[in-house]
């Protein structure tokens, strides 16, 4: 998976004649190729999906994916692939790009058993039924969508896996700690303080920063599971 010399956070898109640089016989390399196929979706997001996807799957496993904010959708089919037990996944978007269709073709093409697990939904986030056994992700929703999410997630009791960015610092809840850290940490550690008030267990950890900057990822469950 670590290939000397490729930048990881570049935003050119992969295609076909890329393919050679996923050769392996890992599932990474096989979503590669993939994705390759597809020809929609930019390096960064192959590996900031992956490297979000197998941290999530380590600490929670099962129930229906809601990816939320979920633009092409990836992160939510490689949870399915890294965890059969989920049954299906729920992808929903403001807007949907229209590649999201073709990108999950390349994947049921290489995994048939996805054919008719993923659903993209378009719709504003706040409008999402959610059912308690549900495990909410979002990788790098935008600004205050992040706490939309993780408020979300609190209201309806269920796990939730979010990698923050664009923090809007104006009005925002920094829990007191800009004197210590920067702005965008302080608010991070106050979402966590904030969702431990509110009954949650709390898993922090950090995606490569060599895919990204807005590396933190923040995991957590109800107390009572």
């Amino acid at each position: 998976m670590l290939n000397p010399g490729v930048d990881r956070s570049s935003r050119n898109r992969l295609n076909e004649k890329l393919l050679h640089q996923f050769a392996g016989d890992t599932l990474f390399d096989a979503i590669g190729r993939a994705v390759c196929r597809a020809g929609c979706l930019p390096r960064k997001e192959l590996y900031e999906a992956w490297e979000v996807a197998r941290r999530v799957r380590r600490r929670f496993r099962g129930g229906r994916v809601v990816d939320l904010a979920c633009g092409h959708g990836l992160l939510a089919q490689i949870l399915l692939l890294l965890d059969d037990s989920s049954p299906l996944a729920l992808a929903v978007d403001r807007h949907i790009p229209k590649s999201a269709a073709t990108l999950a073709a390349a994947l049921s093409d290489a995994w048939p058993r996805l054919k008719d697990r993923i659903r993209f939904v378009e719709s504003d986030l706040r409008d999402v039924q959610l059912h308690h056994d549900d495990l909410i992700v979002s990788a790098h929703a935008c600004g205050g969508l992040t706490d939309l999410i993780l408020g979300r997630a609190v209201d309806a009791g269920v796990r939730v896996a979010v990698l923050p960015c664009c923090h809007d610092l104006k009005d925002a809840d920094l829990g007191g700690l800009q004197g210590w850290m920067d702005g965008p940490l302080a608010m991070d550690a106050a979402r966590v303080f904030r969702l431990r008030s509110q009954g949650y267990r709390v898993f922090t950890q950090q995606i490569p920063d060599d895919i990204t900057p807005k590396n933190r990822l923040l995991m957590a469950e109800p107390e009572q599971e």
